[in-house]
């Protein structure tokens, strides 16, 4: 009889355990940087991460990033995470940004068309954020430089109910965060 009363207790820790909320590591304050003058960090939601090496790292990351802003989109077929070949390059090169740059960090938002029920198409977003972030961290990019957020379909590019629209609303942006 005193076993089971253990084991009860030792379930019920277990239990209790598994319920609590993670520890989450605030971040170190950046130093606010400025946009510079044509406006492009300020306008196109990539920012740049000045790390302790302002020099020439923060100058070479600047360079890099510079060429990742016009692709920074991975598009899916209808009611599909899985990525399609031709987004392999894109996927690719932010992972070797990351890589390169340790201190960088990439929010992964997911996108859907406007059809299936809201839950759905919050899900479907989270699955293709997901799909996205196990691509790059095969690629070297650590688990803490990678954050998810789904919108479902809430935030779409093209307005319409026609393929076209739908094409371009499947997605998920990979946006560069301080």
């Amino acid at each position: 009889m005193k076993w089971t009363h253990a084991l009860a207790a030792a379930v019920l820790a277990l239990g209790l355990a598994a319920c609590q909320k993670p520890k989450q590591v605030q971040p170190e304050p950046a130093t606010p940087s400025t946009p510079s003058e044509s406006g492009e960090a300020a306008t196109s939601g990539i920012g740049t991460d000045t790390g302790a090496t302002a020099g020439a790292t923060s100058e070479a990351q600047r360079q890099a990033l510079a060429a990742l802003q016009a692709r920074n989109i991975v598009y899916f077929d209808y009611d599909s995470s899985e990525i399609k070949p031709e987004y392999d390059a894109v996927v690719s090169a932010h992972a070797g940004y990351l890589t390169r740059f340790k201190t960088a960090r990439v929010r992964l938002e997911g996108h859907t068309d406007e059809r299936g029920s809201r839950e759905y198409n919050i899900g479907l977003g989270e699955r293709r954020a997901q799909t996205v972030r196990r691509a790059l961290m095969l690629q070297g990019v650590g688990e803490g430089q990678i954050t998810t957020v789904s919108y479902g379909e809430e935030r779409p590019v093209a307005e319409g109910s026609d393929e076209g629209a739908y094409s371009q609303n499947r997605r998920v942006e990979l946006v560069q965060v301080q």
